[in-house]
């Protein structure tokens, strides 16, 4: 069942579904308003100690993950993961509507505005519309 894309559990709250029952029970953990795992330096609660061990990153300036190529460091392994692609050259993303490739997630996100018939933005200065948020 799990290699042919099929997903029976279906959270109740959200919709979303999930090809196991264990999946789904992990994701109902995100719906729950209790917080149980604390910040000791700024009291922010976390749902997981996995969480608050990774946020606890932004108090003590522990960078862990280092590119192997340049010596650069980050307090999460998916940056260095989005990093290295500057020296792979990596462009796994890319623009269904004209095939330009991207590095980052966000950026083919950014990029797929401008095919948009919507303009929702005025430039102020110009008055010329744009795909791109107000800066």
């Amino acid at each position: 069942m799990i290699h042919s894309g099929e997903r029976p559990y279906e959270c109740p709250r959200c919709g979303k579904r999930f090809q196991t029952s264990s999946n789904l029970h992990q994701h109902q953990w995100i719906h729950r308003e209790e917080r149980p795992f604390h910040c000791p330096d700024c009291g922010k609660g976390f749902k997981h100690n996995s969480t608050l061990i990774k946020h606890q990153r932004i108090h003590t300036g522990e960078r862990p993950y280092e590119c192997g190529e340049c010596g650069m460091s980050f307090s999460h392994s998916f940056s260095l993961i989005c990093h290295q692609r500057i020296h792979t050259k990596e462009r796994p993303y890319e623009c269904e509507q004209c095939g330009k490739s991207f590095s980052q997630r966000s950026h083919v996100i950014r990029h797929q505005k401008i095919h948009a018939e919507e303009r929702p933005y005025k430039c102020g200065n110009v008055g010329r519309a744009s795909t791109l948020g107000p800066s």
